[in-house]
């Protein structure tokens, strides 16, 4: 299975394409979408949205995992950031394939084991498990490598009904 896992933001989207089969993970490519600052909201939406169905051109995903939004202290921020999901969604969406969405508590459990782990532990976990030299970079297109491991790992489960629109990691 060819997962794309997407770190959703507005200035900085995490992409991480991960080839899974069973307990065999291989990172096929990850990087990160870029959008100027000092541009128009609707500009950084519309190349966001560009980008993304050029990746899901390119990789032929089987799916996509998503990180769901949390809010922590800055809803400006947030408000900008779901604004960049919501194309996200809209251009997966609109290529067919299948998406689930995951909280950072549970990518964390699936890839480290621990859902209040570190992002350190997380980074290690992921080089680890996709047998890397070093962790991917910039930390956007980690979090991706992980959150494509985590739909991986969760898809495995017996837990795991691929005829819901989610995993559940319990």
């Amino acid at each position: 299975m060819r997962i794309l896992g997407i770190d959703p933001g507005i200035a900085t989207i995490g992409f991480g394409v991960v080839d899974s089969d069973r307990n065999s993970h291989k990172l096929v490519k990850c990087g990160v979408i870029t959008t100027p600052a000092h541009t128009s909201l609707s500009s950084r939406l519309a190349q966001i949205y560009d980008d993304m169905c050029d990746l899901l051109e390119i990789f032929k995903p089987d799916a996509v995992s998503i990180e769901e939004l949390f809010f922590n202290t800055n809803i400006t921020t947030g408000i900008a950031v779901a604004h960049g999901r919501g194309v996200i969604l809209l251009a997966c969406q609109k290529s067919g394939v299948r998406i689930y969405e995951y909280t950072p508590l549970q990518v964390k459990q699936a890839v480290v084991g621990y859902g209040r782990a570190e992002k350190s532990q997380v980074m290690d976990m992921v080089k680890r498990i996709c047998s890397l030299p070093a962790a991917p970079k910039p930390d956007d297109a980690a979090d991706a490598v992980a959150l494509a491991l985590c739909h991986a790992r969760s898809s495995t489960s017996l837990l795991f009904r691929g005829d819901r629109e989610e995993c559940s990691t319990i």
